[in-house]
């Protein structure tokens, strides 16, 4: 669900870390800590490995020592802002078939895009180059679902204006809810940038709202395991 996932969806992002989104019942945590043990894995940071945190949002930091894996650092969700729960993650999901001969199962490119609307710059324009790389991939074979998909997610003006004049009902449609959409329709590439950046600085103060109780509850424990570790 994170850097890793956008590599395979074309949208190149160097990284050594692995973000995975879990479905979290006790026997699929019984199965994760059976595969944490494998790759050696030690929790680092806080929250600690109590998965009760991750119902609440948190994710849960792991540094692998396994040979094969040493210095990956593994984080852990089930829960993410303005994603769906994960049984309909699961249905939106992805499957990746390699020549290792293992599956890859991705998070959806619709969700993926979701969860990279965070309070981070960096996230914004790999944001833009999934959904640019998944409309330079299937441009030449358009379906309603994808269109609307490219109309409520692209971040590129030029694109955003062409998909508006090819389906102008869609976009009219799907203003209601992206309101910028509009400026698009009407061929506005000045107004479409401002309103992209508004709507960008919107995203990442309601991300950052989402965190405040989160971090908050994080700061409670890094002072309880100070006081546990003697200061």
């Amino acid at each position: 669900m994170g850097g890793q996932a956008c590599v395979f969806y074309g949208a190149a992002e160097f990284s050594r870390d692995c973000d995975v989104v879990v479905l979290a019942t006790d026997d699929n945590l019984h199965h994760l800590t059976a595969a944490l043990a494998e790759l050696q894995a030690e929790c680092i940071a806080v929250p600690p490995r109590d998965w009760t945190t991750l119902e609440r949002g948190h994710a849960i930091h792991f540094r692998c020592h396994h040979p094969d894996a040493v210095g990956i650092r593994l984080d852990v969700m089930s829960k993410m802002r303005g994603c769906d729960d994960f049984g309909e993650l699961w249905q939106r999901r992805t499957t990746i078939q390699v020549a290792d001969g293992f599956d890859y199962e991705l998070l959806g490119i619709e969700d993926l895009v979701r969860a990279k609307k965070t309070q981070r710059d960096k996230d914004w324009p790999m944001i833009r180059r999934l959904v640019d790389a998944h409309y330079d991939r299937h441009q030449d074979t358009p379906t309603p679902q994808r269109n609307r998909f490219w109309l409520r997610e692209c971040r590129t003006p030029e694109i955003l204006v062409r998909l508006a004049a090819e389906n102008p009902d869609a976009a009219i449609e799907l203003a209601l809810e992206r309101p910028l959409l509009l400026a698009a329709v009407q061929g506005d590439r000045q107004t479409l940038e401002c309103e992209l950046e508004a709507e960008r600085l919107s995203e990442m103060e309601a991300d950052k709202q989402y965190w405040t109780p989160l971090r908050k509850e994080l700061e409670a424990m890094r002072r309880d395991k100070r006081n546990r570790d003697g200061g």
